[in-house]
């Protein structure tokens, strides 16, 4: 099982690439990075992305309840909000949701250069990432 290191470094292996941060959106501070920043500084887009996570997270139309209700019967119960992706002419940002043992506040957030990378496999294997992720 990875830690945090280790999952960035995971995470820079895909196609278009261009920079990685696990953040806690409750406080907006980067755990770890790793590449580039939109900004040229991690910690200022770690408390950036770290508003859009919370936003996400808190809004009951996104809610647990409402993952479980639209959950087919064989699947097991949603957690709610799994990724945020956002959109712009040169990228994508995806903020993955990482479920944990105590709050459950954490994200990976990719930043992935719109024309070398693929959204889907990004999308696939942050997911596969965030299950296997140890955070110590």
């Amino acid at each position: 099982m990875p830690g945090i290191d280790e999952c960035l470094l995971d995470i820079m292996k895909l196609p278009g690439a261009r920079g990685a941060a696990v953040v806690d959106w409750t406080s907006g501070l980067a755990l770890g990075t790793i590449g580039e920043s939109p900004h040229d500084d991690h910690e200022a887009t770690a408390a950036e992305t770290a508003e859009v996570a919370r936003m996400a997270a808190e809004q009951p139309a996104f809610a647990q309840e409402s993952a479980r209700a639209a959950a087919p019967p064989e699947d097991p119960p949603a957690s709610g909000v799994e990724d945020v992706i956002v959109t712009s002419p040169a990228s994508y940002h995806i903020l993955r949701f990482v479920e944990t043992d105590f709050d459950s506040s954490v994200f990976v957030h990719l930043w992935l250069h719109r024309s070398e990378g693929n959204l889907a496999l990004a999308r696939i294997r942050l997911g596969e990432l965030a299950r296997r992720l140890v955070l110590a």
